[in-house]
């Protein structure tokens, strides 16, 4: 895909642009989906209450939000090279907002569950904001723009451990029981997200140059079809062993992440006998990290472009993922509560600077199918929180064993970077594209206010 005129900075405050609209669109719209993804986990201890949840039901409810992703996720890159990521994420935005005001209606574990899986799906608001990110922005700023726009997105992982269970308390000061006060809690989240579609529709773009209808009937896009329709594209991108590579990679990280969304709260609620509030605000210490933490993975990937290229970003991966294994492992070890809070944030540094990091590798694996690469890579990241779920839904297995294991396997699977290599004329087309962005910008650094 050719897409001309992106822009070699990033402006903060800049509104003007369709790429910082873009920019700033896609990162607060994935952050309140972050917000209604996970809004519930938070308040599960109360839910736990209401609803006589047992354990291994509440690792089947988490394994349910993550679950339904997979596919999305699969589908919502291929409907992004077809339609343009303006359309794709207003309809995930309208659609998704239903469920999440929905879950109220739960009185059953299997309701509770129905409606986790149905509010998964917009967990694949990522791709489409990675997507959008990578054709707005020059090679010498994307994996900065992804990063901190997907990082930005995520910080919702984190104000919403800190955030519901504030919204829980007001609606018990109206005077309403813990069972009611629950299921109204969720209809904020939910009427905030349905709004965001409406704004996304009416003050973006798909590209530097107008929507992808536009483009195409100007002949400055190929039509959707033939060579270049969703199922073509979709199947280029799953015959390259790159793409199921950091498949497994974001499986490990972003996975890991998801992991961490879902059990933090009560985590701290159970293992350390903190109350409810306290529990979600130090879980929620893991979430804010991405206000920075996954814009330095993405910076550190432009910065590793700049010395070594396209290898330079596959080695700086490596390295962000050995160190993430290694805080894993020793965060399931801590039993003081400094310590653990302590090592927790060193460790989220790691897992988030990784997500940036990958996602600074996948705009250059195939131009032509970017959507079904991004949605594979991404939906890879669903599979590791389905999978890592699994350590935590059995009775028999405590979860600092279960944190354990995973930081064992993140350190196993990080050997699959080593598959992503690229040839000698794409090292060189890239380096030239790098140069020529470079020399476009007058200005000083990527990254700016004005």
């Amino acid at each position: 895909m050719d897409i001309r005129n992106k822009a070699n900075r990033i402006r903060l405050l800049n509104f003007s642009t369709p790429q910082m609209r873009a920019f700033h669109f896609s990162w607060f719209a994935f952050h309140l989906c972050f917000f209604g993804w996970f809004g519930i986990a938070p308040l599960m201890a109360v839910v736990r209450e209401d609803l006589a949840l047992t354990q291994t039901q509440i690792g089947n409810t988490i394994i349910a939000s993550v679950a339904i992703t997979v596919i999305i996720r699969l589908v919502i890159g291929v409907l992004c090279d077809r339609l343009g990521p303006r359309k794709t994420y207003s309809g995930l935005l309208l659609l998704g907002s239903i469920p999440v005001m929905g879950i109220g209606l739960a009185d059953s574990f299997e309701t509770f569950l129905l409606a986790r899986l149905a509010i998964g799906a917009i967990g694949a608001s990522f791709v489409i904001t990675q997507y959008h990110t990578s054709i707005m922005f020059a090679p010498n700023v994307v994996g900065t723009a992804n990063a901190t726009s997907a990082g930005w997105g995520n910080l919702g992982g984190g104000t919403t451990q800190i955030v519901m269970p504030l919204i829980f308390a007001g609606m018990l000061m109206l005077g309403v029981n813990e069972a009611l006060g629950w299921r109204l809690a969720m209809v904020v989240p939910g009427v905030v997200l349905f709004f965001t579609g409406i704004a996304y529709w009416l003050f973006t773009q798909d590209a530097p140059d107008g929507n992808f209808d536009e483009l195409r009937a100007r002949g400055e896009l190929p039509p959707a079809s033939g060579e270049n329709g969703a199922l073509q594209s979709f199947t280029v991108a799953a015959k390259d062993i790159r793409v199921w590579a950091l498949f497994v990679v974001y499986g490990i990280c972003f996975g890991v992440e998801l992991t961490i969304n879902n059990i933090a709260a009560i985590y701290f609620f159970d293992n350390f006998d903190l109350t409810l509030a306290t529990a979600g605000l130090i879980a929620g210490l893991f979430g804010l990290m991405n206000i920075f933490a996954r814009t330095l993975g993405g910076i550190f990937s432009d910065l590793f472009a700049k010395l070594g290229g396209l290898k330079g970003r596959v080695r700086w991966l490596l390295v962000a993922l050995i160190c993430e294994g290694i805080a894993l492992i020793a965060f399931s070890q801590m039993h003081v509560l400094s310590l653990a809070i302590g090592i927790m944030l060193v460790f989220s540094l790691f897992v988030q600077m990784a997500e940036g990091a990958t996602y600074g590798v996948v705009p250059f694996i195939n131009k032509k199918a970017l959507g079904a690469v991004a949605g594979i890579v991404g939906a890879g990241g669903n599979v590791g929180a389905v999978s890592a779920a699994f350590l935590f839904r059995s009775e028999s297995l405590t979860y600092q064993q279960g944190l354990f294991y995973l930081g064992l396997a993140v350190l196993a699977l990080a050997s699959c970077v080593l598959l992503v290599r690229f040839s000698d004329a794409q090292e060189a087309e890239e380096a030239a594209a790098y140069r020529e962005a470079v020399g476009d910008d007058t200005g000083a650094g990527a990254l700016s206010l004005r």
